[in-house]
């Protein structure tokens, strides 16, 4: 396991000391940021094999940086958390972390932890920007651009927008969209689908009359057509 990439997002400069000691003793390559910003942009940039990230961060909620960092990403998250629930535990788990630690830790079962999450490690980490056509989607900064401009969109349309992005070039259904933007309840509530992609489309497409970047799939769904498809 020397000489692995490991990002320690927290703001405690004591723990991030402890932490950098630690594991350049053990060979691997330390990276540090002390925001959640600065976290996600190190991700980005540095590309690390794993992630320790505290959830006490000073300018946002760790949870949210773990939600972001799963819009692009698969690469392992180890958190570190003061809470000691089941309940808090099962939610970060399901938010996308791969392990946790309740503070205060011992190293050694640090190191442990970061032995079995990256024995796990299953798929590598994916471009934090997507580039097709006129469009420009940084899944970090959450930005969207068309021809270098930056599109102001609602959340609603950012999130309808990314789920296609994550399956750029594929269909996405609408039920599988409807499910996921609205909830279960909303499988069969097609008209939301209409009205958003309708303003998606006047936002980002040359001619929203003639869609070129946003397709439908007549009775299936819609797709985000890549630059190089004919």
């Amino acid at each position: 396991m020397n000489g692995v990439r490991i990002l320690v997002i927290d703001d405690e400069l004591a723990i991030r000391r402890l932490l950098k000691i630690s594991l350049e003793a053990e060979g691997h390559i330390y990276i540090e940021a002390g925001t959640g910003q600065d976290g996600l942009v190190a991700a980005a940039t540095q590309r690390p094999d794993i992630v320790i990230l505290d959830l006490g961060l000073p300018d946002m909620d760790g949870s949210v940086v773990l939600n972001r960092l799963r819009e692009w990403s698969s690469v392992p998250v180890i958190v570190l958390t003061v809470k000691d629930s089941e309940t808090d535990k099962v939610a970060l788990l399901d938010a996308g972390a791969d392990d946790y630690l309740t503070k205060p830790f011992g190293v050694p079962e640090l190191l442990a932890r970061l032995r079995v999450a990256l024995r796990h490690k299953q798929s590598t980490v994916a471009e934090p920007v997507l580039r097709t056509a006129d469009l420009q989607i940084d899944f970090t900064d959450r930005t969207v651009s068309i021809r270098d401009e930056i599109v102001r969109l609602t959340a609603t349309e950012y999130e309808l927008l990314r789920i296609l992005a994550q399956h750029a070039g594929k269909v996405v259904t609408q039920r599988q969209l409807l499910k996921e933007i609205w909830g279960p309840q909303a499988v069969d509530q097609s008209q939301y689908l209409r009205v958003y992609i309708a303003q998606l489309r006047k936002k980002l497409e040359r001619d929203p009359g003639s869609p070129n970047l946003i397709i439908t799939e007549p009775g299936v769904g819609y797709r985000l057509r890549l630059a190089d498809e004919k």
